[in-house]
């Protein structure tokens, strides 16, 4: 896949060194919801900056449909499958412009799987950035990538990643495998050339062979896209009964600290009344010792005293 040119290499406020394209390379691979607070963000750091012009660019950055944005992140995320889809469009109006019906026939076939799997790999992308694409926007990924296949303008604007709205197929790029005006019956004879030469033949089945490659790569990383894309939902399944069992465990936890914690209050709250008990109980000891001396002192005194008198009255 060919991405723009990242103009002139200036700095852009905020960015560091980015050029303007790499600002909007971030900020149309940003979710079309966070897309305006986070343009406006790096348009007044370039302004602030002094970079008027480069403010100007990117102020004026429209904000992405939700299928815009998807269609955007195949070209960021999967740069290597969007340049062989490019290839298979290639392919594809090469051989409306020769009337190739049975090579047309075996690639609008290879198109619609190789669509098929790039529009669930668009849905994927912006489920894992918490969007879940409607069945409506998924018909619009689907428009866009038609589109790629048939215009090599449409094609340009997918590639540079920038995408506002959802792109259309033109109306002379049928959906159907039959080449422009075929009848149901069969295709139309193709012209035949006055003269025809062992290297014109040569050269077409060379062609021919170069695209077949190229779509046995197409087709395979299709499959390996569709086969990724199973085994990821398989694993955010098990991730998910995990999370399951780990938020199950975490409360049975969570209530046995809290009983704990319940349990451990309950016994400082006795402690401190059995201290306080215990203190009460030392005071009250320490007085009725204090008494019984007392009382002691006092029989002893009166004791005496009966034995003084008792000898005097002898």
């Amino acid at each position: 896949m060919t991405r723009k040119p990242s103009g002139q290499g200036r700095e852009t406020g905020g960015h560091g060194t980015e050029s303007v394209e790499s600002v909007l390379d971030e900020l149309y691979a940003t979710p079309p919801s966070d897309f305006v607070p986070r343009r406006e963000e790096c348009a007044a750091a370039a302004r602030t900056a002094g970079r008027k012009e480069d403010a100007r660019r990117i102020h004026a950055a429209r904000r992405p449909t939700l299928a815009a944005w998807a269609a955007n992140l195949l070209t960021h995320s999967r740069p290597e499958e969007a340049r062989r889809f490019q290839e298979l469009g290639q392919a594809l109006r090469e051989a409306h412009r020769t009337l190739d019906a049975a090579e047309l026939r075996e690639l609008s076939a290879q198109r619609r799987r190789v669509v098929s799997a790039l529009t669930r790999q668009a849905a994927q992308l912006a489920g894992e950035a918490g969007h879940r694409l409607s069945q409506s926007a998924q018909r619009e990924v689907e428009s866009t990538l038609r589109a790629v296949l048939a215009d090599p303008g449409a094609a340009d604007e997918w590639a540079a990643g920038h995408l506002a709205a959802s792109l259309a197929p033109p109306s002379e790029f049928p959906p159907d495998t039959a080449p422009f005006g075929a009848a149901s019956r069969g295709p139309a004879p193709r012209p035949k050339p006055a003269r025809r030469t062992a290297d014109t033949g040569d050269e077409l089945a060379e062609r021919r062979r170069r695209r077949q490659e190229e779509l046995a790569r197409a087709e395979r990383q299709a499959e390996q896209a569709a086969r990724r894309l199973r085994d990821g939902r398989a694993e955010q399944s098990e991730a998910d009964a995990s999370l399951r069992e780990a938020d199950e465990e975490r409360d049975r936890a969570r209530e046995a600290v809290n009983t704990a914690e319940e349990q451990l209050r309950t016994a400082h709250a006795d402690l401190d009344r059995a201290e306080r008990e215990h203190r009460a109980a030392e005071e009250r000891a320490h007085r009725a010792a204090e008494e019984v001396a007392g009382a002691e002192r006092e029989a002893r005194t009166a004791s005496r005293r009966a034995d003084r008198l008792n000898s005097r009255a002898r």
